[in-house]
C-alpha cells in the first residue's frame, strides 16, 4: 500500500514598517484564491498565477500605498516565494523541471522552472518602453518594471531557477499577464509528482 502524500501547505506572515503580508499556499489545490494587495492589477496577476498553477492561494497585504505600490508588491513577492519554498518541503517525488509556452492574443511567453534549490532568474524580451507603462485602473498603478522584479524576488526566495522569455507582444496588459500564466503552468509542472520518481530528482540527492 502506498504511503499518504504529505500536504504541501505553508502559511507565513511578515511585518515591517512598510507592509504587513499574510500568504497561505497549498501546492495541491484547485486554483482557489482570495487575494488583496491594495494594487488591483497585481491582484489580477496573482489570481492568474493561482488559477493556472492550481494553487490554493490566500494573500492579504496592507502597506504604505500613500507612497506608491512598490513596497506592497515587493514584500508580497518575498513572502510568496518563501511560502512556496516552505510548502515544497523535501521535494521528494517531484518532476523538478517545468516548461510552458503560453499565448494571449498577440502575446507569447515561454517560462522554464527548475526547482533546483539555487535562486536564479533570467528575464528577457519585453519590448522597449514596457518598463515604463503604468498598468491598472486604480491607484496605485503597477509599473511595468515591477514584472521582472516580482519574478526575480519570487525566484530568489523560493530557491528556484526561472527563465521568462517574452517572444511576442504588443499590448502591455497582455505582455504581463502572459508572463504570469506561463510561469504558473511551468511551476505547476515542475512541482507535480512523477509516479516513477521515488526520491529527490538530483544526482546530489538534495535540492
Amino acid at each position: 500500500m502506498s504511503q499518504p502524500t504529505p500536504r504541501r501547505y505553508a502559511r507565513l506572515e511578515r511585518t515591517t514598517s512598510e507592509s504587513t503580508v499574510l500568504v497561505e499556499v497549498d501546492l495541491d489545490g484547485t486554483g482557489r484564491h482570495d487575494i488583496s494587495t491594495g494594487v488591483g492589477f497585481y491582484d489580477h496577476m496573482l489570481t492568474a498565477l493561482a488559477r493556472h498553477a492550481l494553487l490554493d492561494l490566500t494573500v492579504t497585504t496592507t502597506g504604505d500605498l500613500h507612497i506608491d505600490g512598490h513596497h506592497s508588491i515587493e514584500d508580497t513577492a518575498i513572502v510568496l516565494g518563501q511560502a512556496l519554498r516552505q510548502a515544497l518541503g523535501d521535494k521528494v517525488g517531484i518532476r523538478r523541471f517545468g516548461d510552458a509556452t503560453v499565448p494571449l492574443d498577440e502575446a507569447l511567453v515561454q517560462a522554464v522552472v527548475d526547482v533546483s534549490g539555487r535562486p536564479y532568474c533570467v528575464h528577457t524580451g519585453e519590448p522597449e518602453g514596457q518598463q515604463y507603462v503604468q498598468l491598472g485602473g486604480t491607484t496605485p498603478a503597477f509599473l511595468g518594471s515591477l514584472t521582472r522584479h516580482v519574478f526575480e524576488t519570487i525566484a530568489f526566495h523560493a530557491h528556484i531557477a526561472l527563465h521568462v522569455r517574452v517572444l511576442a507582444g504588443r499590448e502591455p496588459h497582455h505582455i504581463v499577464e502572459t508572463q504570469f500564466k506561463a510561469f504558473a503552468r511551468a511551476f505547476r509542472d515542475a512541482v507535480a509528482y512523477d509516479p516513477r520518481e521515488t526520491g529527490i530528482p538530483s544526482t546530489k540527492g538534495a535540492l
